[in-house]
């Protein structure tokens, strides 16, 4: 444990408490209360007294000052948002003055240099210095903070533009309302590292950032009462703060940067940032394989010097970038081999990146190593360049290894014989060897055929050069039909104007629901990327795509087979008992509903924000959420979305089924986000609660064309505070208040905040999850309006 840093912050708050009791607080400060010091315990405070200003010790130094504005009302953090003297804190003995001529000046002793000089245009004896509500200092007429920021804007500060935000240790800068800057980055000056491309203009006191392009932004607490500040951070990422009072912790509602490890300079040259994604600001710099740490340098060196550049190697790393543009020779190579030998033609070389996608994107690392960082968003393999000795494996791997479609055949011939010269043999032999190769070559062109026919879509990629190992298995239609008895009525489980589902069982035994698709939109080229992309999507929660079949125009998808089918079976029962004929389902207990809408919250947060693309679902709904063994949700038909044509969503004609969980932005043409899967779980959440059907009435007094399921349980849960009036009759029995009070209470509010009208009132997914779970404070929601489709 760091004890000198404990004692000297026990330290620093026992001497901020005992000066903060005898301090003497000012409306202002002019010539008549001149000179002020760091000793004297004096403080500006604001009329409101939200703000203070005055003498703060430095955090690395208790024998130091700086002149700062700070919050006065949260005094367990002192937050400094503005300093006159950051970089040269003075001593005791300085002393802020204001000379007869009318000048401001802070003077660190009687002979060092004036760290701040303002000057104003009124006479002498009426200048002074005083604090404004908003947290604006100002000296006279002509100077105020605001215009003079150091890393920090206020909310309802309009941002000036010329003015530069710095961070503390130096190293970033803010620049023109929409640049992060790296100073001293490639080694050329500055490193510009992320731009906005509408500057920003002010934050609002409601969350909301105006912008000069007119398309606001929006922080996660938007429209919450919270005191706010923008501010440029030491590791470059420029942050939205809100203050949460209950907590007493300033929190994060909009970053810059969603992933640290692309903030230029926060490791040294040859270092690669890494971050596990756990917290916006949290990385560690790592040396590459092959790679040490310079004694010297905060830098990486290499461990065994590369001899002769002919007999080097590479060293395959996934995921992982090196950026500057100084540094880097962009072309474009027709497949890998082309992009590694350019690199090893080039003396100064120090390795290449490749991106698997046929595009040939191909990219030569010159002269350093610097901003190097690993993300899965790269889509980039960098392959390092070491000497033929180096024994150190990669520790970056992740991504596919490579086909290699080359087949070589080698043929020798016998030496003829020494006594042979005759014309007529050597035609033989040359008539024979040609009739060789061509029956060799149908033989093999044949058995080619036979072997991969199943893959022959595939084949016809063969030209971008390189294909991916990893993917989902290809049925052949004959396979399918065996499984599914020749798609027998008998093995139905589900009709709908998308796809016909069967039961069925594979050679291996695996039981599987075989999905035929109808009017699938693409060609067989995106039909296959869809495919490869939902395959690898793996969670607890998803039902897992085993394999698919494109043949003779039939698109059919395999996927594990859920025992217990799917969740409305369980919700929504029949008055009757057995009389359909069918299996009677068991009730689930409210334990097991809440664990199925967390599993499902989870499940759809991964697709929002943990894959590699940006997956929407479009048709969340009870039908679509499958039950295991366990009773573990596993969320289907997620990733079909770019398959189905736009008018099967949103059509009246092919609206049914669905109606009731589309959210409103379908019908009101507006644009399309992942809040509209947030609309529809808030709908599944409150059928999981009360078992009743959102497009038909519950137990109400409400005249039918007039009931909407959010707004009854609004009245009844939060208004009327009755939650047991909600809860579904088939286990309202059950219902213990003192066991399941806190746990439907997040259920319902988590379901109100969902189901808003407005798309940006309703919370992530990733945050849904987090209410379910209870780790963060759920707000009192606002009630839903009523929306009809």
């Amino acid at each position: 444990m760091h004890y000198p840093l404990i004692i000297f912050s026990i330290f620093n708050l026992l001497t901020f408490s005992f000066s903060s009791s005898s301090a003497q607080s000012l409306s202002s400060f002019s010539i008549t209360t001149s000179p002020w010091h760091p000793s004297q315990n004096r403080t500006i405070l604001s009329p409101n007294s939200t703000f203070t200003a005055g003498f703060q010790r430095s955090p690395t130094s208790p024998n130091l000052f700086i002149f700062s504005v700070w919050y006065s009302n949260i005094s367990h953090d002192h937050t400094i948002i503005w300093s006159a003297n950051w970089d040269s804190p003075v001593h005791q003995s300085a002393s802020l003055i204001i000379t007869s001529n009318g000048d401001l000046q802070l003077i660190n002793g009687s002979s060092g240099p004036n760290l701040w000089n303002t000057t104003t245009s009124m006479r002498s004896n009426s200048s002074r210095l005083f604090l404004r509500d908003d947290g604006n200092l100002l000296f006279g007429n002509s100077w105020e903070s605001f215009q003079h920021p150091t890393d920090t804007f206020l909310g309802n500060q309009t941002f000036v533009n010329g003015t530069v935000l710095r961070s503390r240790n130096g190293k970033f800068r803010f620049t023109e309302l929409r640049n992060l800057v790296f100073d001293g980055g490639s080694g050329s000056g500055s490193d510009t590292y992320w731009s906005w491309g509408n500057g920003l203009l002010s934050l609002g006191l409601d969350g909301q950032i105006l912008t000069d392009g007119g398309n606001p932004i929006f922080c996660a607490d938007y429209g919450l009462n919270r005191t706010r500040r923008l501010t440029l951070g030491d590791d470059g990422n420029l942050r939205v703060l809100s203050y949460d009072p209950g907590n007493r912790v300033w929190v994060p509602v909009w970053v810059a940067l969603l992933e640290i490890c692309q903030v230029h300079g926060l490791c040294g040259p040859g270092y690669i940032c890494y971050s596990d994604g756990s917290t916006l600001s949290g990385y560690e710099c790592v040396c590459p394989p092959g790679f040490r740490r310079s004694r010297g340098s905060d830098s990486c060196e290499i461990r065994n010097p590369i001899v002769d550049m002919g007999e080097s190697k590479f060293l395959r790393l996934d995921y992982v970038n090196f950026s500057g543009v100084s540094n880097q020779t962009s072309l474009r190579a027709p497949n890998f081999a082309e992009c590694e030998s350019r690199c090893k033609r080039d003396r100064r070389c120090l390795g290449f990146g490749f991106k698997y996608d046929g595009l040939g994107y191909c990219v030569l690392q010159h002269g350093a190593l610097v901003n190097g960082y690993w993300s899965p968003n790269t889509q980039m393999v960098f392959y390092l360049r070491v000497d033929n000795s180096e024994s150190d494996p990669s520790n970056f791997t992740g991504m596919s290894q490579v086909l290699d479609t080359t087949c070589p055949v080698q043929i020798s011939l016998a030496n003829p014989d020494d006594e042979s010269d005759g014309t007529t043999r050597n035609i033989i032999i040359i008539v024979g060897l040609f009739a060789i190769e061509i029956a060799s070559g149908v033989l093999l062109f044949w058995a080619f055929l036979k072997r991969y026919v199943k893959y022959r879509d595939m084949a016809q990629t063969l030209g971008l050069g390189l294909l991916p190992t990893a993917g989902p298995r290809r049925f052949s239609y004959a396979e399918i039909k065996t499984a599914t008895q020749d798609f027998s009525e008998a093995n139905v489980i589900g009709k709908g104007g998308f796809s016909d589902v069967y039961k069925g069982k594979l050679q291996d035994g695996r039981p599987v629901a075989v999905k035929c698709l109808k009017n699938v939109s693409g060609g067989d080229t995106e039909f296959w990327a869809e495919v490869t992309i939902i395959a690898r999507m793996h969670h607890l929660n998803l039902v897992r795509l085993w394999g698919f079949c494109n043949e003779k125009g039939r698109r059919i998808l395999v996927y594990e087979r859920v025992s217990n089918g799917s969740l409305d079976k369980y919700l929504f029962r029949s008055s009757g008992t057995e009389s359909d004929g069918l299996e009677q389902k068991p009730i689930l207990d409210w334990n097991i509903r809440y664990r199925i809408a967390l599993g499902v919250a989870r499940a759809i947060a991964y697709l929002h924000e943990e894959c590699l693309e940006w997956v929407l679902h479009c048709d969340i709904k009870p039908e679509n959420i499958l039950l295991g063994d366990d009773f573990c949700p596993k969320v289907a038909d997620f990733g079909l979305s770019k398959l189905r044509k736009k008018e099967q969503l949103v059509t009246m004609s092919r609206i049914r089924g669905t109606r009731g969980y589309l959210a409103p932005e379908w019908v009101k043409n507006d644009t399309i986000t992942s809040k509209v899967d947030v609309y529809s779980f808030g709908m599944v959440l409150l059928e999981i609660v009360t078992g009743v059907r959102n497009l038909f009435q519950g137990p109400s007094t409400v005249a039918s064309e007039d009931w909407y399921l959010p707004q009854w349980a609004f009245e009844m849960a939060v208004e009327e505070k009755r939650i047991d009036q909600i809860l579904d009759r088939q286990i309202k029995d059950s219902y213990d208040d003192k066991v399941h009070f806190k746990l439907i209470e997040r259920m319902v509010k988590t379901a109100m905040w969902c189901v808003q009208e407005k798309a940006e009132m309703r919370p992530s997914m990733g945050k849904v999850a987090k209410m379910l779970e209870g780790t963060v404070e759920i707000m009192e929601p606002p009630k839903p309006t009523i929306f009809f489709i």
